[in-house]
């Protein structure tokens, strides 16, 4: 039995390795329900916490899942801001998998920002992508998922 009813969603294409790795033993730590959801499949961990949902392809098909079948109280892991708003305006909150918490005070700026983005890069601005993600990123990511699970979050 999960010790909460909270469920964590992924946006499991686009989700580093190294991030998944983390969500596999938060799962098994803390008994809690951990939903990877993808184009293509991949191998997960065997656990009654651990379950894969593989989505047709397609354009957003895991977001528009994810976004579907998420509740309140829950947190999607994602770099997506539009699958972020759209868990929040259920109730739930987002991780990016650098630590950036995504929450009803703060995704509206980021939906601006990454439109601003959108419309730059539309115009020939190059923008440049994310650096790599580091040592501190994957830091920062156990850290605030942590407090999340234990209650000391956001």
């Amino acid at each position: 039995m999960a010790e909460t009813s909270m469920r964590i969603w992924v946006d499991a294409d686009a989700c580093p390795r190294v991030i998944k790795d983390i969500l596999y033993r938060a799962a098994e730590r803390r008994k809690i329900s951990l939903i990877l959801v993808a184009n293509s499949r991949f191998e997960v961990p065997k656990s009654e916490f651990i379950e894969f949902m593989r989505v047709g392809a397609g354009f957003d098909k895991a977001d528009l899942a994810i976004v579907e079948q998420a509740r309140d109280g829950d947190l999607v892991i994602t770099t997506d801001i539009p699958l972020a708003a759209g868990v929040i305006e259920k109730g739930g909150l987002g991780l990016s998998p650098r630590g950036e918490l995504f929450t009803p005070d703060n995704i509206r700026s980021r939906l601006t920002m990454r439109d601003f983005l959108d419309e730059m890069r539309g115009s020939g601005v190059m923008t440049g992508g994310p650096a790599a993600l580091n040592a501190r990123d994957r830091q920062e990511f156990a850290n605030q998922l942590d407090r999340l699970l234990t209650g000391r979050g956001y």
